[in-house]
């Protein structure tokens, strides 16, 4: 019960921006700093990256405002899968 609460209080309309990194065979490219693809609110950038392919999903993170304790400013991909699957609670 409590992560539905902590959910409820998750401003899904936050501006956010989803990032790929550079990669080469399907991986990460430390070298190289991501890339801005596509600009919006939080659950925007969340559907965005959930309609990637699962395979490619490693590539992607969402960068937004922080909102302690649940949303950190950059999101990885596990990260992004978990407040899918709880905002589905809402």
């Amino acid at each position: 019960m409590g992560d539905v609460v902590a959910v409820s209080k998750v401003d899904f309309r936050a501006l956010a921006a989803l990032h790929k990194w550079p990669s080469l065979a399907n991986q990460r490219q430390p070298d190289r700093e991501p890339y801005k693809i596509s600009e919006g609110t939080l659950d925007e950038c969340i559907s965005a990256f959930m309609g990637k392919p699962e395979t490619t999903r490693h590539l992607y993170e969402i960068r937004t405002m922080a909102q302690p304790p649940l949303v950190t400013d950059i999101l990885s991909p596990e990260h992004v899968t978990e407040l899918s699957r709880l905002r589905e609670y809402l």
